[in-house]
């Protein structure tokens, strides 16, 4: 069969791509008219991006609609190109933050996402440029911590590529898987699944230029927290716990993982989270009801810092469930003990950086 540029264009025509639910030509991906020598048959497919979900379908599909048009004996060969420059390669992402926080505890139930949401919003109040990347891919609630959960990123050009644009709030930049799937419903995905999807919020967002990048990271260890080690070179993890025997058990196996010796990111220092109850009519009074400093013992015997102790107060959970976090104020005794966690933070990773090099990205397979 004698083959010439229109006869390929016509098979191409009747390949659908997925992306458009339009076949390629109709989508303009067919960056170059088909070069035809003898019977070799060069086509240029152009996709969005590299990390095209329909990538490898498509150019199958498009080799096996010339070979059934024009013949079995022809000799296809699809070159892809993409109108997004491909993502930055690991230990080339976000070159513009300076350092990168874990969030991090060893059980659930500790109040990781409320310290997390209040952090970045005091490092904000200080003046800082901060970001919080939510990497509870399964239960994420920043969102609706930040009272933000019908708001929806839109996607920005940045150098080329496509980004995803964080949400804004109260001076800090800040993406969850939660804007992305239905609230209501239970996200039933493999581990590669959540770690893909983890990786396109780190990588394929416009994230800018940060001082404080937080990570709160679901509790225990996971692969999502393996992902995050090979992924970014974490400045420094703060574990949050409660002060009781259970949690304080789960806290040093949360300690112990950062400093795996195949991991080895400092621990910036601990956080006691409820460590007292205050009633609001009795201000002055504290009721040790999950025990009585754990996490200050705890701190001592594993060498590191106790950076902060958040009082057990209602309106911590109630400002957190009406999207307006403790920090935004600090005209009152949990806002206060916000800001001096973000000035115990500051404090130490200053002394961190000053004194040990950067952290290696974790290379374990």
């Amino acid at each position: 069969m004698q083959l010439y540029p229109k006869l390929i264009m016509d098979a191409l025509a009747t390949v659908t791509y997925a992306g458009t639910k339009k076949n390629l030509v109709e989508s303009q991906m067919v960056a170059d008219q088909p070069v035809v020598n003898g019977q070799k048959v060069t086509v240029v497919l152009e996709f969005p991006r590299d990390t095209d979900p329909f990538l490898k379908s498509t150019v199958k599909a498009a080799e096996a609609a010339i070979k059934y048009h024009c013949g079995k004996e022809v000799e296809v060969e699809i070159v892809t190109e993409f109108k997004s420059k491909p993502r930055p390669e690991v230990g080339h992402l976000l070159p513009h933050v300076r350092n990168i926080i874990a969030v991090s505890s060893g059980k659930g139930g500790v109040g990781k996402s409320t310290v997390s949401a209040n952090l970045a919003i005091a490092l904000a109040r200080l003046g800082y440029k901060v970001g919080l990347l939510d990497c509870d891919i399964f239960g994420p609630s920043m969102p609706k911590m930040f009272h933000v959960e019908d708001e929806r990123p839109y996607a920005v050009e940045v150098d080329g590529r496509q980004l995803i644009n964080p949400i804004e709030a109260y001076g800090v930049k800040m993406l969850s898987i939660g804007f992305f799937v239905n609230p209501d419903t239970a996200t039933l995905w493999r581990g590669g699944m959540a770690t893909n999807a983890l990786k396109q919020l780190i990588a394929d967002a416009d994230w800018g230029e940060l001082d404080y990048f937080i990570l709160d990271t679901p509790p225990g260890t996971s692969d999502i927290h393996l992902t995050l080690l090979q992924t970014l070179s974490i400045t420094g993890a703060v574990i949050v716990s409660t002060p009781q025997q259970v949690a304080l058990a789960d806290a040093r196996k949360g300690i112990d993982m950062y400093r795996n010796e195949k991991v080895n990111v400092p621990i910036l220092g601990l956080v006691e989270n409820m460590a007292w109850f205050t009633p609001a009519e009795l201000p002055q009074n504290r009721y040790y009801i999950f025990g009585k400093e754990g996490c200050k013992q705890l701190a001592q015997e594993m060498s590191v810092p106790l950076l902060a102790q958040i009082p057990l107060v209602q309106s911590i959970c109630e400002s957190g469930d009406a999207g307006e976090p403790a920090a935004v104020s600090s005209d009152t005794a949990t806002g206060l003990a916000f800001i001096n966690l973000a000035q115990a933070v500051v404090t130490v990773v200053n002394r961190r950086n000053a004194e040990l090099p950067k952290t290696k990205i974790v290379g374990i397979k």
